[in-house]
């Protein structure tokens, strides 16, 4: 007998946790609303163990991690990853060369990720101020990854927060052929990647630029905002940075500039997508520059390369272009197969079938959008 499957779509937002429910093969329908008027950060289902996971943003109460075995129905606390005493944030590198130290304390749970199917007991944290956790028992308990928290780059002062206070962890990527290879988005450090299962790493940022630092070509320093990786071909990333959109197509050694500098709006924003099975098509939604947070000419418009880069395709067949002032989080953009969708800092939603060539709104009045992840989700047959 077939295991039954629902096509999910969990958003985390300012107001909790919703979660879609995709009706057949068009419409998305709500299914449920859950942690209401508590933010959060990032929502993810474990398609290993079926477990939904959801990172909250308390605030005043710190940061709590909760899982759900029955797709949200019910929820538990488990024990959130911790800075173990006497760990210290150092900071030489926006400080003008004076040193400064504070204590390391658990800020912002930043997003989560599985350890690879042949780990199914595996999970990683990305934290801010910067520290990557590992759970090898399914969440219970947690450990800080040394090699990463000890690199001499991060040591020395050299990362730096990226519009947060302290430098954070918001990209964690697993090779879905080679478990130990694990890469991570560092803002502001950049691209670190180990291949000996967490033990070591290196930077991985030549090519990048930082436009914002006295040396643009630093090799550490570099602020991505979001890396992703193509499934099918793992030697093909995509990062959307704070200075523009970079692709690397030899596992991250060397990036290269995708975006648009003649004038078109694929340059700056948050959100990237790479489609699952060709390394040269990827999404990001554009907005105006950082120190201008709104839409490019006040319209909404998702952008589209199917030549890695070379040209991009501006999708606007149902978003508003007028008054629109939606900015998209770094998690809050998701693709899967044909379908991608995206929420916005205003609380609107939407959603395409066709790989963006039309898009659909879900919803208007929904809480600042965080993060959106898409999900199947298997249920025993009754």
């Amino acid at each position: 007998m077939t295991t039954p499957s629902k096509n999910l779509m969990l958003l985390g937002t300012r107001k909790g946790l919703f979660i879609f429910e995709l009706d057949g093969n068009s419409t998305w329908q709500f299914r449920s609303h859950t942690h209401i008027g508590i933010p959060i950060a990032y929502a993810m289902l474990d398609h290993r163990s079926g477990i939904l996971w959801a990172c909250q943003d308390h605030g005043h109460w710190g940061q709590k991690l909760v899982r759900s075995r029955d797709l949200g129905e019910t929820w538990e606390e488990v024990t959130a990853p911790a800075y173990p005493d006497g760990e210290q944030i150092i900071n030489s590198f926006a400080t003008g060369g004076k040193t400064e130290k504070k204590p390391a304390t658990l800020r912002y749970l930043w997003c989560m990720a599985e350890g690879g199917d042949d780990r199914p007991d595996r999970l990683f944290i990305g934290t801010e101020p910067g520290g990557l956790f590992v759970s090898e028992d399914g969440g219970d308990s947690w450990s800080l990854v040394r090699g990463l928290w000890d690199h001499p780059s991060r040591t020395e002062g050299n990362w730096f927060g990226g519009g947060r206070d302290d430098a954070g962890i918001h990209s964690i990527i697993i090779d879905p052929n080679d478990s130990a290879r694990i890469l991570i988005g560092v803002s502001c450090a950049g691209v670190f990647e180990s291949t000996d299962d967490g033990t070591t790493w290196n930077p991985r940022n030549t090519g990048l630029r930082a436009d914002f630092l006295p040396n643009p070509d630093a090799e550490v320093g570099q602020d991505p905002h979001l890396v992703v990786m193509c499934p099918s071909h793992t030697d093909a990333l995509w990062q959307q940075n704070h200075c523009g959109i970079f692709r690397s197509t030899d596992g991250a050694k060397t990036w290269q500039d995708a975006g648009e500098r003649d004038g078109g709006p694929a340059n700056f924003g948050f959100a990237i997508a790479v489609d699952q099975r060709d390394p040269d098509t990827a999404w990001v939604v554009p907005g105006l520059s950082d120190e201008r947070r709104v839409t490019v000419g006040a319209a909404l418009v998702v952008c589209r390369t199917e030549d890695g880069g070379k040209s991009w395709q501006q999708l606007r067949n149902g978003l508003p272009q007028d008054h629109a002032y939606d900015i998209v989080y770094r998690h809050a953009l998701d693709l899967h197969g044909e379908t991608l969708a995206f929420g916005s800092t205003t609380g609107n939603v939407y959603t395409s079938l066709d790989r963006g060539d039309t898009w659909h709104c879900l919803g208007t009045n929904l809480p600042p959008v965080y993060s959106i992840r898409f999900a199947v989700a298997h249920e025993s047959p009754k």
